[in-house]
């Protein structure tokens, strides 16, 4: 908002200042004694970091050697914040006929705690920047800073705090492996070609029978100005999940980004997650009026368009949720 008090005295002004400042600190002061967030406090630097330190290593394609490194880095990381780490591994195709060894990245926070919570993104990068506005550019590949790398560094940073103070339930993460490799306008049931790593997971759980009591699946939570809108398949399998995050959020100061608006039926891992029987909400960059993230699929889909902000608003609020539950 423009200030409109240029005509005032110099000393009306500095009062009238003042007296707004103070104004503001009251403010701040009631939303923090009224917000107390049961949950540790979640660090954007350093999900900016864990962000960057993917993107570091070059797009995480599909049998490149970035996409090893980064496997190898993501496996230490989470092994190294006290989980169980283990690996699916097996051989898919394609749509486009390649052949790939897809790994999703599985690490499980106190297995012997039966009441569960699942938390997952994806970690590969799309080969090509096909959304691109440069026509030259859409066989090249991009950085996939937001769309991959920071569902999985709020991840990291969720796993580092989980390690110094647990919640009351278990929290399991996955990262999703060949997600971002579908063919673009797949006009199959359900885009096929798409989410690939949750595909297989939805078959072969990590362990035979796997229950949680629901999962959150991230997917570009890091651009600017993010608005988080409540997709169709979140609403019809997960209603109750989707109310618990948007309201969390939106307690906790962060309604600007979970809007409690409905959109349109989205395929994402969460679809194959719910096929599976966890209940899952998806928390993406999407409205139906502009779409995904603006960046989506372009080579300008980088660091630099990685805002701190978001993360903070999407990582502190899955912690509260998750802290907020309690063992019956």
């Amino acid at each position: 908002m423009k200030k409109r008090w240029l005509i005032l005295p110099a000393i009306a002004l500095f009062s009238l200042h003042a007296c707004q400042q103070n104004k503001n600190n009251e403010g701040k002061e009631s939303t923090e004694n009224t917000v107390k967030l049961i949950s540790p406090e979640f660090d954007p630097d350093s999900a900016y970091a864990y962000a960057k330190a993917q993107v570091d290593f070059g797009p995480r394609i599909p049998s490149t050697d970035a996409h090893a490194k980064c496997a190898a880095y993501l496996e230490q990381k989470l092994s190294g914040f006290g989980a169980k780490v283990s690996v699916q591994q097996t051989q898919v195709k394609t749509y486009d006929g390649k052949s790939h060894t897809l790994k999703n990245i599985v690490a499980v926070f106190d297995p012997e705690k039966k009441q569960r919570v699942l938390v997952t993104a994806h970690w590969d990068a799309r080969p090509f920047s096909d959304q691109d506005p440069d026509v030259d550019m859409r066989n090249k590949a991009f950085e996939a800073a937001n769309d991959g790398a920071s569902g999985v560094a709020v991840i990291l940073e969720m796993a580092r705090q989980i390690q110094k103070s647990k919640p009351e339930v278990g929290v399991d993460f996955i990262l999703w492996d060949i997600e971002d490799y579908g063919k673009a306008n797949d006009d199959s049931p359900n885009e096929t070609t798409w989410c690939l790593g949750s595909q297989y997971w939805a078959k072969n759980p990590h362990i035979a029978g796997y229950k949680a009591m629901y999962g959150i699946n991230l997917d570009m939570v890091g651009g600017s100005n993010a608005q988080f809108t409540q997709d169709e398949v979140s609403r019809k399998y997960a209603a109750n999940v989707v109310n618990k995050i948007w309201n969390v959020g939106n307690e906790i100061g962060y309604g600007a980004y979970f809007i409690n608006v409905p959109s349109g039926n989205i395929i994402d891992d969460h679809f194959w997650m719910n096929q599976a029987g966890v209940p899952t909400a998806d928390i993406i960059h999407y409205s139906d009026n502009s779409g995904f993230y603006v960046n989506w699929h372009t080579q300008l889909d980088n660091m630099n368009n990685i805002d701190r902000n978001t993360l903070k608003a999407v990582g502190q609020t899955v912690l509260e949720t998750i802290y907020r539950e309690k063992t019956q």
